[in-house]
This record gives structure tokens, C-alpha cells and sequence, in this order.
């Protein structure tokens, strides 16, 4: 029975053997990033904030802030638990703020979005489902046992995927 529930906080990530809930809140331009194995039970779960950990300057310590290290993280560590056949879904990266002039910097969500996606594909993930953009933030939760992915948008509802 699946009744633990693991919170990832922002910037933050965590795997697990066991049947449990993955969940985090927050997601504005963040991404939630899930990486599975449902034959195995192995699960793990990322809230990325940035794209890119070439800014960062404590990359062993951020490692769950950015795109490019937490998805690697995430499935070294689940390979290293028993994972074979990894699968990805993901949500998040909604624009939410409005700029007259939108610079590219400001497009935060959309950069965590391609660099997610830029991510998986470099270590051969296969994303098998998206709930991304938008202008409302999100809360997810990640049911191991089923491979179900549960997403609550702040005005619009709550989808399966």
C-alpha cells in the first residue's frame, strides 16, 4: 500500500524502491521531472529550477537545481538500484509572469522545458508524457505503484497522465 509520501522541495530530488507518492508544489516555471521503472517499483523525482549548471558554483550541493544534473542523478542512481527500462513524464515550466518585451532570460519556463527534454534525450530516456506551459503553477504527485502522474493546476483542474 502506497501510503508514504515523499516531498521534494525545490531544487531538490529523491529516488525510492518502495511503493510510495512522489509529490512536490511550486511548480511555476520549475519542471517536475519523473524517472521510472514500474516493472522494478524504482521511481525518482526532480523539481528542476534552471536549465543549466554551468552557472552554478556548488554543483555537488545543486545537483537537483538544474536540468542537466538532476536527470543524470536520477537515473545513475536508479540504475544503480535494479532500473533497466527507464521512462520520463514531466510538468511544469509555465511562463508566469508577462513581459511587454520579453527577453530570452526571462523565459525561464520554456529554457527548463527544452533543457529537460534536451536532458532525456542525451541519456536515452524516453519521455512518454508532458503536461508543460501555460501561465498556471502546478503541484504533482507521482504514484509509484501505478506509473500514474496526478497534476493539479492552480484555475484549471486536475489531469491523469
Amino acid at each position: 500500500m502506497e501510503n508514504e509520501v515523499i516531498r521534494i522541495g525545490i531544487a531538490e530530488w529523491a529516488v525510492s524502491r518502495e511503493a510510495v507518492v512522489l509529490r512536490t508544489a511550486g511548480l511555476g516555471s520549475c519542471v517536475g521531472v519523473v524517472l521510472y521503472d514500474l516493472e522494478r517499483g524504482l521511481s525518482g523525482m526532480a523539481h528542476v529550477m534552471l536549465p543549466d549548471s554551468a552557472i552554478s558554483r556548488n554543483k555537488k550541493e545543486e545537483i537537483g537545481k538544474f536540468a542537466d544534473t538532476a536527470i543524470v542523478a536520477l537515473k545513475d542512481s536508479l540504475e544503480r538500484m535494479g532500473a533497466v527500462r527507464l521512462r520520463a513524464k514531466i510538468a511544469g515550466g509555465a511562463q508566469m509572469f508577462q513581459f511587454k518585451y520579453e527577453h530570452e532570460s526571462m523565459r525561464i519556463g520554456e529554457r527548463n522545458i527544452q533543457a529537460v527534454k534536451e536532458a532525456l534525450h542525451a541519456v536515452r530516456v524516453p519521455l512518454v508524457a508532458e503536461d508543460v506551459g501555460g501561465t498556471n503553477g502546478r503541484t504533482i504527485e507521482f504514484h509509484s505503484k501505478t506509473g500514474m502522474l496526478m497534476i493539479r493546476t492552480v484555475n484549471v483542474g486536475t489531469l491523469e497522465i
